[in-house]
């Protein structure tokens, strides 16, 4: 077993760009401001140092080009990790990943695939204010082709980004923003964690919070609290949005009895109904002792005001009082 270290969740992620590069001649990065400023968020700093111009690619500020351009490295045998800084901007290049990238490998009889990963930071939190701070998960997990990932821990990041960067299909990567200073144990020998698998961050038996992402962390934090009450909490992290681990949901609340789905993007059409159906159509449903609680964004563009902004997105408070009502 080799050593474990307290490194921060940006770190992580850049430590699983690097080892991957290192390992396969075909892996490069591309996007805005990558190389000498190191990516907006400070995540690819020291990596043009090391890879040159050649692998660590600047990109004009043209979203559908240098996507489009990823999407044709792909195919032709090279493994992109393409940056596009704030997640938001997929919705200047919607058609290249959800007309191209996400359906080539069908539409050509499997005979080509797209191996590539389109990472971006999602999420509130930081004042960034409408059209910089949104959680679009669900639009890419109803889209058959691409596979969604929303890690929550240094430890997570790292090993499903290299899982992804293996992987034979494009992944679309959401690095929640206000996680990149978290710092949390990574081993220094290499691990990867498959996509599709679920992780129970903390057990429990009175009620299940499903959740993944920053609020993650919101969760825990209110099962800390609630155990003082001999209320004990279990928090299921999703890590995987598609593949969905959909068994380990299934047993979880079959074990508890009780569930509330916590996410931090828009509540209403989000990703949080997809969660209950998966409940409701299972055996899970005949365990249940109270109906099934969401818990998510409020339907509106997110605010600059920092007061507002807080309050657009779920809190403690919020999952709390959830927990509460079923129980």
């Amino acid at each position: 077993m080799g050593a474990v270290r307290e490194i921060t969740y940006r770190e992580a992620v850049r430590e699983a760009m690097c080892e991957e590069m290192r390992r396969d001649e075909n892996v490069f990065l591309m996007g805005e401001d990558i190389g000498a400023y190191g990516g907006g968020f400070g995540v690819s700093l020291g990596m043009l140092q090391e890879f040159g111009p050649e692998r660590v690619r600047e990109t004009p500020i043209s979203e559908t080009a240098f996507v489009g351009a990823g999407v044709g490295a792909a195919i032709t045998g090279m493994r992109p990790i393409i940056d596009l800084m704030f997640s938001d901007f997929m919705a200047v290049c919607y058609d290249q990943i959800i007309n191209q990238a996400a359906k080539m490998h069908f539409m050509f009889a499997g005979k080509i695939s797209v191996p590539m990963v389109i990472r971006g930071a999602a999420g509130g939190g930081t004042g960034a204010a409408a059209q910089h701070s949104q959680s679009l998960e669900q639009m890419y997990c109803h889209v058959p082709g691409l596979k969604v990932v929303v890690p929550s821990t240094p430890y997570d990041a790292k090993g499903l980004l290299k899982a992804a960067i293996r992987d034979d299909n494009p992944v679309v990567f959401l690095e929640q923003k206000k996680l990149y200073n978290v710092k949390g144990p990574v081993p220094d020998e290499e691990y990867l964690i498959p996509l599709g698998k679920a992780d129970v961050k903390r057990e429990g038996t009175d009620v299940t919070l499903i959740t993944y992402g920053r609020m993650v962390p919101y969760c825990l934090s209110v099962a800390e609290k609630l155990v003082k009450e001999e209320i004990r909490v279990e928090v299921l992290d999703l890590r995987s949005l598609s593949p969905l681990d959909k068994p380990a949901i299934i047993e979880s609340v079959k074990k508890t009895g009780r569930a509330v789905v916590v996410h931090e993007a828009v509540e209403f059409a989000g990703f949080g109904g997809e969660i209950v159906s998966v409940i409701m159509d299972s055996d899970a449903f005949c365990q249940l002792k109270a109906p099934v609680k969401r818990v998510g964004g409020r339907f509106c563009p997110v605010p600059f005001n920092a007061n507002l902004e807080k309050e657009a997105f779920p809190t403690e408070e919020r999952i709390e009082a959830a927990v509460r009502e079923i129980l």
